[in-house]
């Protein structure tokens, strides 16, 4: 199989081969002012090399672009990398010389935000005219980020989300976010926002995005389970939103060889065609709908039209939230007690 094949994207029309078996809802005889095309990407980072990882962005960019997407959110981490596996050799009061080289070598395939990465992903996103949703890892001094990026399709840096809460062991080797850098930017195609991974399981936080009337929710992930889904799916239904998941798919020979980097615990179990992230990117639409996706068979870029109205059409049940309301305050004697007083 090429390249180009493995990288061929789940068209929004009906399947006309076996391999194509993500279908979606056929938008073309629609009026194309009324939807937006997005693409999830789903590939793997070239990990400990910044540049080539840059030149597979821009070449999945260009194919989707080719395909008419307006909008492609390329996964957790894209630059830089996950660093799946790895320990960094660390242990409670102790590290090793191989651990802090690791650390060494993984810092520097981060990026400065702002830096010359940031400005040839705006200059991407402007010769292809899409909007531009980017997992990175960013490097500020020595501390490193799980950073999502935002760039419109004229190519202008829009701003960035830093991931506010680590998971496990990503705590030793990522700061902290804060909310500072918890964008939703209102745009042509939509208010756009992230949430990086599990930080989508904190209430609060999916909380204020739904505040800011997001409408294309975009999580850049590294969990490849089938529960994660579950978990897309909720947030669709919950906030009214599209949601926009995109996963790395890697196998084993996508990181480098042993002993210069290992898998930890399971590095004697593992092939170079072993999977390592089985992907599982998807779209699903504000009434849980799955449009397009979920794809644990390998690289590829999930497409989907997403409806511009569709969020307006799901909010309208609680439309009266948004209306002015006048509150007293509840007493024992009062005769509504029990029903609202809310006074419209």
């Amino acid at each position: 199989m090429t390249s180009q094949q493995e990288m061929s994207l789940v068209t929004a029309a009906p399947p006309v081969n076996v391999d194509q078996i993500f279908p979606e809802v056929d938008m073309s005889a629609a009026d194309s002012s009324l939807f937006v095309r997005a693409t999830v990407v789903q590939a793997s980072t070239v990990f400990y090399d910044t540049p080539a990882t840059l030149d597979k962005a821009e070449r999945l960019l260009a194919e989707a672009a080719d395909n008419g997407s307006q909008l492609v959110v390329f996964p957790e981490a894209f630059i830089g990398g996950y660093p799946r596996g790895s320990s960094f050799e660390l242990a409670i009061g102790a590290r090793t010389a191989k651990g802090r080289d690791d650390f060494r070598k993984y810092h520097s395939s981060a990026i400065d935000v702002p830096g010359p990465e940031v400005e040839r992903l705006a200059e991407m996103a402007k010769k292809y005219k899409v909007f531009l949703v980017m997992g990175v890892i960013e490097r500020e001094g020595y501390t490193l980020y799980c950073t999502v990026l935002f760039f419109d399709s004229q190519g202008q840096f829009l701003g960035k989300h830093r991931k506010l809460m680590p998971t496990a062991l990503e705590r030793c080797i990522w700061g902290f976010g804060d909310g500072s850098t918890i964008p939703v930017f209102d745009t042509p195609i939509g208010k756009i926002g992230a949430a990086i991974c599990w930080e989508n399981r904190m209430p609060s936080l999916r909380t204020a995005m739904y505040a800011k009337g997001i409408e294309i929710y975009c999580a850049p992930t590294a969990d490849a389970r089938e529960t994660w889904q579950a978990s897309m799916t909720h947030i669709a239904l919950e906030g009214g939103c599209f949601v926009l998941s995109a996963n790395q798919f890697c196998h084993r020979k996508d990181y480098p060889p042993p002993p210069d980097y290992m898998f930890s615990g399971s590095e004697d179990s593992l092939t170079p065609d072993s999977v390592v992230c089985a992907g599982g990117s998807s779209i699903i639409s504000p009434l849980g709908i799955v449009l397009a996706g979920p794809n644990y068979q390998g690289e590829g870029l999930i497409t989907a039209d997403l409806g511009k109205l569709q969020t307006l059409v799901y909010h309208l049940p609680f439309s009266f939230l948004h209306r002015k309301k006048t509150n007293r305050i509840l007493k024992p004697s009062d005769r509504s007690w029990g029903h609202s007083t809310s006074q419209v």
